[in-house]
């Protein structure tokens, strides 16, 4: 027999490591002799879109074309560190960084443009397209290949990093401010369940996240893509099979994921609510798109057949022996006619 069943999740995410541990992203910057800007940042590229996010930011905040930028993120030599790419915190927390070096490096070419162009002030200035202008008299214009010329060997560099702000809980009270920010998400899921084979069918859903400002709002569908079938295999398939501390599932032909069959099209909802403390209003939401999914799926389950699953992953085996379990149960009971 087919049943069909519902579900919802809601859940929310505290930024960065948390609880009073240093949070810190460094970032350097620099000014080459070509006119272009290179940025130094140890934050790492694993897929989650940093690289692209980073230059975004710096492009913003310098006014000029992404292509005018460098990003130097792979060489430990050259670059500070900027923490690990890990709890959801590279666009918030080295987001954050870029923009202040950013920020710092466009004060200075404008004292430096005072130089070239011999005003009296910075007041007025403007730093567009890798130039810097009298907003009023565009003709007092000076490049930033200019600048990197005038300055010759004297390449100008900024150092700046970024500090998250949380605070460590009270061990006595179990009080305090361990993160922040949060972010927010929220999935619905219909779910078809066979109560002959226990096999689970996914046939639509929703998700919303929360966002703080959608810096790239195409990268934070493919994480709401990526993240939702991460849960799914969380929910249904995935199985290392530890016994006695060893791994039985440790190759793809046993360890299950799922794969383009076994999700559906995900009805997509941004929700942007910016983050003052954040690069732009930004928040990170790597982790956060896959915390509701597998609750969703869940209660779906449940809503279907009126059996809790409680072991991951919900396999059929599992879902056929928790039914048949419920109905002698029930038969026991004397609630079945």
């Amino acid at each position: 027999m087919i049943k069909r069943g519902k579900g919802i999740a809601i859940s929310y995410y505290g930024t960065g490591y948390g609880n009073g541990y240093p949070d810190v992203s460094n970032t350097k910057i620099k000014l080459n002799k070509e006119g272009k800007v290179e940025i130094f940042v140890g934050g790492t590229e694993v897929g989650q879109g940093a690289k692209t996010v980073f230059l975004q930011i710096a492009a913003e905040t310098l006014n000029t074309s992404i292509d005018d930028i460098i990003l130097f993120s792979e060489d430990t030599s050259i670059m500070p560190d900027a923490g690990t790419a890990a709890a959801s915190r590279q666009t918030y927390n080295t987001g954050n960084a870029i923009k202040k070096a950013c920020e710092e490096l466009s004060i200075k070419l404008k004292l430096i443009a005072k130089e070239i162009l011999n005003l009296n002030t910075t007041e007025g200035l403007i730093v567009s397209n890798s130039s810097i202008y009298l907003s009023f008299y565009e003709e007092k214009k000076v490049s930033f290949l200019d600048i990197a010329k005038y300055l010759g060997e004297n390449l100008l560099i900024i150092e700046s990093n970024f500090i998250a702000q949380t605070v460590e809980m009270d061990l006595e009270t179990g009080q305090g401010a361990p993160y922040w920010p949060y972010t927010f998400s929220a999935c619905e899921v219909e779910v078809e369940v066979n109560t002959l084979t226990g096999v689970v069918n996914i046939l639509s859903a929703k998700f919303a996240q929360d966002t703080g400002k959608a810096v790239n709002p195409n990268m934070i569908e493919g994480q709401m893509d990526g993240g939702f079938c991460m849960g799914l295999g969380f929910s249904l398939f995935e199985d290392l099979n530890i016994i006695n501390g060893r791994i039985k599932n440790d190759k793809l032909s046993k360890y299950l994921i799922p794969t383009s069959m076994d999700t559906v099209d995900i009805e997509k909802i941004i929700i942007e609510d910016p983050e003052f403390t954040g690069p732009y209003g930004a928040k990170g939401i790597g982790e956060p798109v896959t915390i509701p999914v597998a609750p969703a799926i869940l209660n779906a389950i449940y809503d279907a057949i009126n059996v809790r699953i409680t072991d991951l992953p919900a396999t059929p085996d599992k879902i056929v022996m928790a039914i048949k379990k419920d109905s002698k149960a029930e038969d026991k009971n004397g609630k079945i006619d």
